[in-house]
């Protein structure tokens, strides 16, 4: 199976001379998590993901993009899709531009990790269970936190996602760099000393999703990706027999195990 089959055309893209409240505002509006960045010429300079959005935390209108991008693997049509989930792996990136040829840098499409856990089959030696694949020690949060406390950790971990959980420690929701950017209700500043107090900034529960996608730590690594490919969510809460959390699986540990087993 080659890339043209399975990527998307016409993707989202921006300059690079454009402002980055532009960028934040094309990924509110068409709800991505990276957005494509090119010159005059249609030519791709790199990516702009959401943790890069979080990274520029200048409130001023007039920054732009350029500078920002970062590079991103040659990805093109006739490529086979093996290759391609291995150098989105290698790359960690969910969202990677297809260029029209290895010389000619004009994007022509777009591929995701969705692209490819929809399409492909589960290798026979993959692993069997998400309990094999999940992170453990997961951070957490309560529906009464501040988004910027939350806002905070993530740049500093690179989280993309953190499950919310009730008093009694049940998960209930999930608040994710997507919902954060999506909101538009938090801004950090830097300018001046001036920063968001947190008692100012709103809580988790306005913004986090709901309900709480969570799967056993025995389920199949095929629920897993059959959860997040028909939810569109960018990962699972994985909980124990006492329905506690014991790991999240997001879509880079699913396609993670989908590459090394075709690997070995």
């Amino acid at each position: 199976m080659n890339v043209s089959e399975i990527m998307s055309e016409g993707p989202v893209s921006i300059k690079d001379g454009e402002f980055v409240t532009h960028a934040r505002q094309l990924m509110r509006d068409y709800f991505l998590r990276s957005v494509i960045v090119v010159d005059e010429g249609n030519r791709l300079v790199g990516m702009l993901n959401d943790q890069d959005i979080m990274n520029i935390t200048s409130t001023r209108s007039n920054v732009t993009v350029s500078g920002y991008a970062r590079q991103s693997p040659t990805i093109t049509p006739d490529m086979d899709v093996v290759k391609a989930a291995r150098l989105m792996v290698q790359s960690k990136q969910n969202r990677v531009p297809v260029v029209k040829s290895t010389t000619d840098r004009t994007v022509v499409g777009i591929l995701s990790d969705v692209d490819i856990l929809r399409n492909v089959e589960l290798p026979k030696n993959a692993s069997k269970t998400i309990e094999a694949i999940m992170t453990k020690k997961v951070k957490t949060c309560s529906p009464d936190e501040r988004v910027s406390k939350v806002w905070n950790f993530m740049i500093e971990t690179d989280y993309t996602g953190i499950p919310v959980v009730s008093k009694k420690g049940d998960p209930i929701g999930m608040i994710t760099r997507r919902d954060i950017i999506k909101s538009g209700a938090l801004r950090i500043e830097v300018e001046d000393d001036r920063r968001t107090r947190p008692n100012e900034s709103p809580k988790v529960e306005r913004f986090m999703s709901t309900p709480a996608y969570t799967l056993s730590e025995n389920d199949s690594i095929k629920n897993a990706i059959e959860l997040v490919v028909q939810r569109d969510v960018g990962r699972v809460t994985v909980v124990n027999e006492q329905g506690k959390i014991s790991g999240i699986a997001d879509r880079q540990d699913l396609l993670e195990s989908i590459v090394k087993g075709w690997t070995e």
